[in-house]
């Protein structure tokens, strides 16, 4: 459908004087102000093609060429291929759906937890997961009945009365103990004011077993909590790790003298790839029988994804830096321990926030 152009020659956005269809200053085309609907459609249908073209003309690269999508960027040839801010939020979203797919809310009840109702719940959520094979669904399930205190007898499950076994029950009831022998915050805040002011308890102490008092009288399931709050926020977690990997980056290869920025834009793209790599191994698995025979065949899938990763930061890192084959392959291995050192810290943080934050 042909486009509405105005007479007119200047933009309507920020006034400069135009010398063709788009203005130099701002970017806006100067289109008709009042346009059909079928012109408005077609407008916002060539952008979305427009879009998937340069998704589409990026995937190739990014999938078979370690790399070179930061050296174009890099070099000013970027008209053709996907920003790669836009192709990163794209990716992950869709990355992060797949990977949290089992929608599995935060869960209250007024029961005792352990009872027979949630793990029954338990036991079905099990069973429902198509990707995993029988002998991993009872692993599972047994786990899940020995947290609760219960074992296995004459092939039925039943409550451990022993001593032990009320007190793993007790245990694995709430993930978050407080560190007395109070049952509530009142009587622990009581004896506490009954102790010298030498031996009570600071207040990172205090303010645990507060929270811990308060998630028990709720019987809120922190698992649960905790398993929400990543499927919201891991996401997030993510997108900050970018700046930071990039630092790990610039002061892994200041000799290169690169900007900071560009090591952003390398940032994303190797995101991009793990993140659209990681995808497609995850569909693939989805759609394996969940017979015990395919065990082996996802281990190897699971090893050959680590080996191509491995194999695609090494060659993208020496295809945008430059460096010897030794020099690389160290260089890479001190900045992936940095790296999952930070991850570990964020994810322990994330997990200490969300449960001191939950009541």
């Amino acid at each position: 459908m042909k486009k509405h152009y105005r007479h007119e020659n200047n933009c309507l956005n920020c006034g400069t004087i135009l010398e063709g269809k788009f203005c130099h200053n701002c970017g806006q085309e100067n289109l008709e102000i009042k346009e059909s609907f079928g012109h408005m459609m077609n407008h916002a249908i060539s952008d979305y093609f427009h879009f998937d073209h340069q998704f589409f003309h990026t995937l190739k690269p990014l999938l078979f060429k370690p790399g070179f999508l930061t050296n174009e960027y890099m070099a000013g040839r970027r008209v053709q291929y996907l920003h790669p801010v836009k192709m990163y939020i794209f990716i992950s979203i869709v990355y992060f759906l797949v990977l949290f797919q089992q929608k599995n809310g935060i869960v209250q009840v007024n029961e005792t937890p352990g009872s027979k109702q949630e793990l029954t719940e338990a036991v079905n959520a099990i069973n429902r997961e198509t990707y995993l094979s029988q002998q991993s669904k009872d692993k599972a399930i047994k786990a899940v009945y020995n947290d609760a205190g219960y074992i296995s007898r004459n092939g039925q499950w039943v409550q451990d009365t022993s001593k032990k076994g009320r007190e793993k029950a007790r245990e694995n009831a709430h993930l978050v103990n407080p560190t007395t022998e109070d049952t509530t915050y009142a009587q622990y805040l009581a004896n506490q004011q009954k102790l010298p002011e030498a031996k009570r308890d600071g207040w990172f102490d205090r303010y645990y077993n507060k929270k811990a008092y308060a998630l028990n009288q709720q019987h809120i399931n922190v698992k649960d909590i905790v398993e929400d709050s990543m499927k919201h926020n891991l996401s997030k977690m993510m997108f900050l790790m970018l700046p930071f990997f990039a630092l790990l980056l610039l002061i892994t290869f200041y000799r290169n003298k690169k900007f900071y920025v560009e090591h952003l834009i390398y940032s994303f793209h190797l995101h991009c790839f793990v993140f659209l790599f990681l995808t497609v191994i995850m569909i693939l698995t989805f759609f394996m029988p969940s017979d015990p025979a395919w065990d082996s065949a996802r281990g190897w899938l699971s090893f050959a994804a680590i080996c191509v990763i491995t194999w695609y930061v090494f060659t993208s890192l020496r295809g945008v830096y430059h460096r010897s084959w030794w020099r690389t392959v160290f260089k890479m291995i001190g900045m992936g321990l940095m790296y999952f050192v930070a991850f570990t810290v964020a994810i322990v943080l994330l997990t200490m926030i969300t449960i001191f934050t939950a009541a």
